[in-house]
């Protein structure tokens, strides 16, 4: 796990990112869909991004750092019907930045499992994959559903993902596919999954 992470800088526009250097994943979703809290599960720091119950809350590209050269992308939440069309705008340009980055490894893309994909989502995907990025969707809030409503959700969007990209059950809360997608994210960075030590 990442007990050194931390946030090395907030970005308002492309300009304020850190140098193309390294490795980095992004993490992304519509607003509310659990990213921060996920970022958080992932990382093994529970106030590592601040998960706030107002959807659009997050506005910044925040960048953390998880081991020297080894970065976590937090992007601003999209699909928020009340943002102005100048946030979205903006939200357009970091995009349009951020997914050319030869540091950029993949997209780890938050997805509510009770709403399941949206177009939003789908264009993301497509947007990413015509950039020959990795996606890898987290259905969050499985625990939310049935144990047989999740796994018909995981198979439809499996379906509908046709190949662009993987896509696995996730609950921070219950800690369902966590270590699958901890593991993931460490073979993005290209570096071992660092584990707890058992408590004896």
């Amino acid at each position: 796990m990442y007990s050194e992470a931390h946030l090395l800088l907030s970005a308002a526009r492309a300009a304020q990112f850190p140098a193309d250097e390294g490795l980095e994943v992004a993490i992304a979703g519509r607003s509310n869909a659990g990213k921060s809290t996920a970022l958080n599960a992932l990382t093994g720091r529970r106030a590592l991004a601040r998960a706030s119950k107002t959807p659009g809350r997050t506005r910044l590209v925040n960048f953390f750092e998880l081991a020297p050269g080894r970065r976590l992308v937090d992007l601003p939440g999209y699909g928020y019907a009340a943002g102005a069309r100048g946030e979205r705008d903006q939200w357009a340009a970091l995009m349009d930045a951020l997914i050319p980055r030869r540091s950029l490894r993949g997209l780890m893309l938050v997805v509510d499992a009770r709403r399941g994909l949206q177009a939003a989502d789908e264009q993301l995907i497509d947007w990413a994959h015509s950039h020959q990025r990795l996606v890898h969707v987290l259905l969050s809030k499985c625990d939310q559903l049935r144990r047989n409503e999740a796994r018909v959700l995981l198979a439809r969007v499996q379906a509908q993902l046709r190949g662009r990209a993987a896509a696995q059950l996730f609950s921070a809360r219950e800690g369902t596919g966590l270590e699958a997608a901890r593991e993931l994210l460490a073979a993005w960075l290209g570096e071992p999954l660092k584990k707890k030590p058992r408590q004896s």
